[in-house]
């Protein structure tokens, strides 16, 4: 049984949260090496392995807060946690793209997969606003809508793998492919000699460890929220959904350092991808009316900001303009204010 946090001393809550941010940052880092070296030796390819391993890896934490919220009957962090790191996710890859410095990070990603990812991102993220604007019926004992996003998102990834590696255009050959960027030697000895099954065993203890420490990040951020007097719909949009994307946070940025551009994008669009479909698991377990219906338009606004931070960045790498401010491309520095004006109107809406 774990400790009442909200009950506990606040300095309590505090030391775990520290604690649990160090495991998920070391965990996350090591899970883009080991994904990488997965990557290369079975040729499943940088963007697939972004999708599975980063993206749903780095999703269980808000997955087990999305599940266990919606038990206890709290929704609107439930629901609001799984759109809220949609827009999140995006304002990491900003950060990414700041990290890079020299060059916009979409215009180093060759592989037009990711655009597709972001596409469907979109798709789902409409589907959850429609559901919530015209109100939902059940099916089985889970709204129609969340039958859909279930739908859509298995699709998703089977054209994610149907496309992997079949290039449906070409960026200019001037600019270079990421493949021809190599990691840093010091990093590539880290699993060179490793073999593939002792890999596989480390992503699955670096999941546990993210899993475990991504929840305790969770329970802690609510309890800390909670004692300010933060409403649920704006802990689970803002502050949770923070601490439970730091897996991603970690994850991206050590891409971004193996030079792995193409995973870091898909690590996010991956995950935004896994987001809508736990709202189908959060109605799934919640008695009583569908999901969606319970939700109401603080829910619509916190989807279509995913929505429009999403078109942002696939704008940027249909453009692929190498042109930066403060370090980082006009596209990263649109959804970088996009999202903190977004915040701002929730806040003024919780």
């Amino acid at each position: 049984m774990l400790p009442d946090f909200i009950a506990a001393p606040l300095w309590v809550g505090i030391a775990v949260f520290v604690v649990s941010s160090i495991v998920v940052w070391f965990s996350g880092t090591r899970l883009t090496h080991y994904a990488d070296a997965i990557a290369e030796r079975t040729g499943l390819g940088h963007a697939l392995a972004g999708l599975i391993i980063l993206g749903i890896i780095t999703s269980l934490p808000e997955a087990a807060v999305t599940v266990v919220a919606s038990a206890e009957g709290n929704l609107p962090l439930a629901v609001n946690n799984s759109l809220g790191g949609t827009a999140f996710g995006l304002a990491v890859l900003a950060a990414a793209d700041a990290a890079i410095g020299r060059d916009a990070l979409t215009s180093v990603v060759p592989n037009p997969v990711v655009m597709l990812q972001g596409s469907m991102s979109i798709l789902l993220l409409a589907l959850l606003a429609a559901g919530i604007a015209v109100g939902d019926v059940a099916w089985f004992g889970v709204g129609g809508w969340c039958w859909s996003v279930l739908i859509v998102y298995l699709f998703s990834v089977w054209m994610t793998h149907r496309s992997q590696g079949r290039f449906a255009w070409r960026p200019d050959e001037s600019i270079q492919p990421e493949e021809d960027h190599s990691p840093p030697e010091g990093e590539s000895q880290q699993t060179a000699h490793t073999p593939l099954s002792g890999i596989v065993a480390r992503t699955v203890l670096a999941s546990v460890a993210i899993l475990v420490a991504g929840y305790l990040l969770s329970e802690t951020g609510d309890a800390i929220a909670v004692k300010t007097g933060l409403g649920a719909s704006f802990v689970g949009v803002f502050l949770v959904a923070i601490s439970t994307s730091l897996p991603q946070v970690s994850s991206v940025l050590a891409a971004v350092r193996l030079h792995r551009y193409e995973m870091a994008v898909s690590d996010i669009f991956g995950n935004n991808l896994f987001s809508p479909p736990l709202i189908f698991l959060a109605d799934a377990v919640h008695r009583g009316e569908p999901a969606l219906n319970e939700v109401g338009r603080f829910a619509l606004v916190a989807a279509l900001l995913g929505i429009t931070v999403t078109t942002l960045y696939i704008a940027g790498l249909v453009e692929r303009r190498d042109r930066t401010i403060l370090r980082m491309g006009y596209d990263s520095l649109a959804v970088l204010a996009t999202y903190f004006g977004g915040m701002i109107l929730l806040y003024r809406m919780r």
